[in-house]
């Protein structure tokens, strides 16, 4: 591939849409060929990045428009959808997370990808985070002895207007919800960081919202286990005034204060590391005991000020070229909606709450 990557934005006027089309339009190795989304204000969007806009995909390749590649930023469920069209057309797809709403059609896509040749990439853009990076190495390092257990919480509240009109799709069941929109990139980061997730215990949070009974869920605690033999505990809940969330405490989301505020915690037979103070905390002696002096100190983070969906954008460009192997694949973006489906099917439950194991084989493929 010669010259810029040729890149159309399908949903180019929501909340992460925007921000894809504005790092497409400042990358010098991208050019923003297209804008696909037939809302009234992607009108308006359009013409500040002086981009084609066009109502569907379908309307973009009949105008036999030349695109290398899209980034899908659409509602949840039409992921599946809008990205076949593309993959039929041979145009590489970056496709936003969830990589579907449910686990078949999510096969269905990887499955379409194979067949057409061409490359996915999901948008789980935290593995691209400098601060999850810095901890990986920590991890890798052996610098923690053996992990043993991790502790990760997600807990904010969202306004009224997150759910209400374009958005109101964030209060369906199956669609939206907490585990779906946002705790999926946590279980993606831990995956990640210790492998695949067997088994869940859930148990709900008391809605604070809404009491109708097709409301999606606001929250949960979690135990988890990992293939590996690691364990897990997770509180996760968008109806709760805390500053404990990983984008406000890494600063990752502009349009969110920073509250600098540690949300993983990695316990290991040697030391322990907060996340994203990366603070390490291990004994001087050789052999660790409580009645020995626990020393802490600040761990190292390389490109701190790098953005995760600017180096995600990056990477995503040199997929295309062939030159690097795609740092999320589809079956990792199925792996991680399998554990999240795996989480509402025990929320679901009568009695709000169970343990779900999850066979990660995914024999289907």
């Amino acid at each position: 591939m010669v010259g810029q990557l040729r890149i159309a934005i399908i949903g180019g006027c929501g909340l992460i849409g925007r921000r894809h089309c504005q790092h497409v339009f400042e990358n010098t190795g991208t050019r923003l060929s297209a804008i696909v989304d037939p809302s009234p204000a992607a009108r308006g969007v359009a013409e500040t990045y002086e981009a084609p806009l066009y109502a569907s995909i379908q309307d973009m390749l009949n105008d036999q428009l030349r695109v290398d590649a899209a980034i899908v930023c659409t509602p949840n469920q039409t992921h599946v959808s809008l990205s076949e069209q593309l993959a039929k057309a041979g145009i590489h797809i970056l496709c936003e997370k969830p990589i579907s709403s449910d686990v078949d059609t999510a096969i269905q896509l990887i499955r379409a990808a194979r067949d057409h040749d061409i490359k996915l990439l999901i948008g789980h853009h935290r593995r691209f985070n400098p601060y999850i990076l810095a901890l990986k190495t920590q991890i890798d390092s052996g610098a923690l002895g053996s992990v043993t257990a991790v502790n990760a919480l997600w807990t904010t509240v969202k306004p009224p207007e997150y759910f209400s009109g374009v958005n109101s799709w964030r209060s369906k069941k199956g669609r939206g919800g907490v585990v779906l929109i946002n705790l999926i990139h946590d279980i993606d980061v831990l995956q990640y960081l210790f492998g695949p997730i067997t088994r869940i215990h859930a148990e709900k949070t008391i809605s604070r919202r809404s009491d109708r009974e097709d409301a999606v869920e606001e929250g949960a605690a979690l135990t988890l286990r990992f293939l590996s033999g690691v364990v897990g505990t997770v509180l996760v809940s968008d109806a709760v005034s805390s500053p404990y969330s990983f984008e406000q405490g890494t600063g990752e989301n502009p349009n969110l204060p920073r509250t600098g505020k540690d949300v993983y915690r990695v316990f290991g037979t040697k030391a322990t590391i907060s996340f994203p103070d990366m603070l390490l905390s291990s004994y001087d002696s050789k052999e660790p005991a409580w009645t020995e002096e626990i020393v802490s100190r600040r761990m190292p983070v390389d490109d701190i000020d790098a953005l995760p969906l600017v180096s995600q954008l990056n990477h995503f460009v040199k997929v295309c070229e062939g030159k690097e192997p795609p740092v999320c694949t589809g079956e990792e973006g199925l792996r991680a909606l399998m554990v999240c489906q795996a989480i509402n099917k025990a929320l679901d439950s009568e009695v709000q709450g169970g343990t779900v194991d999850i066979d990660m084989m995914s024999s289907k493929l």
